[in-house]
């Protein structure tokens, strides 16, 4: 009898374990079915933002093409060629003395717009307030920039519109108020018509993101415009805008100007107000962040400065210095002390980058200035220990979490897929990689981050130890301001995300705190394309064959130099940078310069 109740009870003991193995399938398949239903939920709801972001602007676009329609049938003799022709000085004297008014300028702008946009996709919205502001803007006649519209970089506020920087979180999330920039610009007579595409994150130099896609380069399309204020070096140089406003934390204003044929200005950071600016990564304060002007000339940079540097900007931000743009720096003609670079040692120049840099420096030296050879201290581990390491402090974590609900955009991949690696493996495969590849080693080992406060605050240190031993190097090479390359020309398309060995030549400004500009100098040649078949790099490893490849048929175009200046010296850098333009003006149109000789800026 007792046997057969053990018999029984085993026999239930097996249904019994069966039937919860049952149950725990039935349970696990649910717990899948559940994940796959939200992850089509949560595609199809992301989509569905997606398309309105995209619907909204195919209305703004829209409303901007038949406003422009009506406006030239009741103006037909306007002529919108000659208004788009105009540099921003002559635009400004021309609407200040009223030989142009500023339904004129603005129509003609719109109308271009519209035409680059749909040859680069350069347009995240089209500021339809504008079309309002144009008929209230006698009161701000005496402004610097009295009816001039001037495009902004999408991560710069507009009240009612998104600061996405490409991440879906963003999306949807309309801002109360206008930035502090845009309120300036406003008070001086500006109008901001639209808002220019960026990649997503901003942490990439090619413009692309899931939301608006690509942007193109306007000079040739099978090339990037650069980024992260990439719609704005391609509207402008499309002839879009006459005037824009991007943001730099590591190149942002001044690569897309480069790879455009433009001059861009990263000021010191703290010289113009941040206030209004989005960021996904707020509150990191290692490396700076500035904002700045973008455009086809150096004088229409200065005109912007001089219209920022406003008591209106100093009582809004009691943080930014009361420094207005001091004309005599910027006016000056006496002779400067220059140091040079041909390059920053960590990676070999393209040669029509290391061409132009000889190329200015000559022009410099018949102008009568004193170049000094130039070298920048330890970039071997500043570039990996210092910069890299200032982004991903922590680990890169807050990136991580800003592309958290984003498609992740095909161009940033290359560059953010090992931080989604933990941080264990990530330090194994650096250690790895060290003897084979150790330039892409020592970026994955920066990724870790700093690990703790007492981390943090030591590279705080070491970056401050930096910035003063450059100082201290500056003043011993006693030298005004300083001659470098510029990355370039512009790269072909998906190779910025795999490509941040080249970066130091604009980011160590931005450690360092320096303003920086950009002017183009010379274009491709092919001789350059021809030299470029022989590259190597100083390492000869995958950073070096990819920039090889990039750069690769760029003849024709535009190559740049940067000009450096000590923080605060903002008129300093843009007189230094005027130098370069009108020498390099000079030669193309054969007038020799007479040492000593230097023609007004104005």
């Amino acid at each position: 009898m007792m046997d057969q109740v053990r018999e029984l009870l085993s026999a239930s003991e097996l249904d019994m374990r069966a039937a919860l193995r049952l149950l725990a399938a039935a349970f696990c398949g649910a717990g899948t079915v559940v994940a796959l239903v939200r992850r089509v939920i949560s595609r199809r709801e992301t989509e569905k933002k997606i398309q309105s972001a995209r619907d909204r602007r195919a209305r703004g676009l829209q409303r901007s093409q038949e406003n422009v329609i009506r406006y030239k049938e009741t103006h037909p003799n306007k002529d919108f060629a000659f208004i788009l022709s105009l540099s921003l000085s002559e635009l400004t004297e021309a609407l200040q003395g009223g030989s142009l008014t500023p339904e004129d300028v603005f129509y003609a702008y719109m109308e271009k717009m519209l035409d680059v946009n749909r040859k680069t996709n350069c347009i995240t919205e089209v500021v339809v307030e504008s079309f309002d502001q144009l008929k209230s803007l006698d009161s701000y006649k005496d402004g610097l920039l009295y009816g001039v519209p001037v495009s902004i970089k999408e991560n710069i506020a507009i009240k009612n519109y998104d600061c996405t920087c490409g991440v879906m979180k963003n999306l949807g999330q309309p801002l109360a108020a206008d930035g502090l920039f845009v309120e300036v610009l406003k008070r001086q007579g500006a109008i901001p018509f639209v808002k220019t595409n960026v990649p997503q994150s901003l942490l990439n130099y090619e413009c692309s993101n899931p939301i608006f896609g690509i942007t193109l380069n306007p000079l040739n399309p099978k090339k990037t415009c650069g980024g992260s204020s990439g719609g704005e070096g391609a509207l402008i140089a499309g002839g879009g805008s006459v005037l824009g406003i991007g943001t730099d934390i590591g190149g942002s204003i001044r690569i897309p100007a480069a790879f455009c044929g433009l001059c861009g200005l990263k000021p010191t950071s703290g010289r113009l107000s941040l206030q209004g600016t989005v960021s996904l990564y707020r509150g990191q304060k290692s490396l700076f962040a500035s904002a700045g002007p973008m455009a086809k000339d150096v004088d229409s940079l200065a005109l912007c400065m001089r219209a920022l540097l406003s008591d209106h900007m100093f009582g809004l931000d009691p943080t930014v210095p009361p420094m207005p743009f001091n004309e005599q720096i910027y006016l000056s003609r006496s002779r400067l002390r220059i140091g040079y670079f041909e390059s920053d040692g960590y990676s070999q120049p393209s040669p029509s980058m290391a061409r132009a840099v000889r190329e200015v420096k000559a022009l410099l030296e018949q102008a009568g200035h004193t170049l000094v050879p130039y070298t920048h201290l330890n970039l071997h581990e500043a570039f990996p220990n210092l910069m890299v390491k200032s982004v991903v402090a922590d680990g890169a974590f807050t990136l991580k979490k800003s592309l958290q609900g984003s498609p992740l955009d095909p161009t940033l991949r290359p560059q953010v897929a090992p931080y989604f690696l933990p941080l264990w493996l990530r330090s194994i495969i650096a250690f790895l990689l060290k003897p084979l590849f150790p330039r892409g080693a020592s970026f994955l080992k920066a990724s870790l981050g700093t690990g703790s406060v007492e981390a943090l605050w030591r590279l705080h240190a070491e970056n401050e130890d930096y910035i003063r031993d450059t100082i201290a190097q500056w003043r011993r090479s006693n030298i005004d301001v300083l001659l470098c390359p510029m990355i370039g020309p512009a790269y072909n398309h998906m190779y910025p995300g795999r490509l941040t060995s080249v970066l130091p030549y604009t980011c160590i400004f931005n450690l360092l705190n320096f303003p920086a500009g950009v002017v183009p100098v010379t274009t491709v040649t092919a001789e350059d394309e021809e030299e470029l078949r022989h590259f190597k790099g100083y390492f000869q490893d995958r950073f070096d064959k990819l920039f090889k490849e990039a750069v690769s048929g760029g003849v024709g175009l535009p190559v740049a130099v940067q000009c450096v200046a000590l923080p605060w010296q903002e008129e300093l850098c843009l007189r230094f940078m005027k130098e370069v333009e009108q020498l390099v003006k000079q030669v193309k149109l054969n007038v020799p310069s007479k040492p000593g000789h230097h023609q007004e800026c104005v």
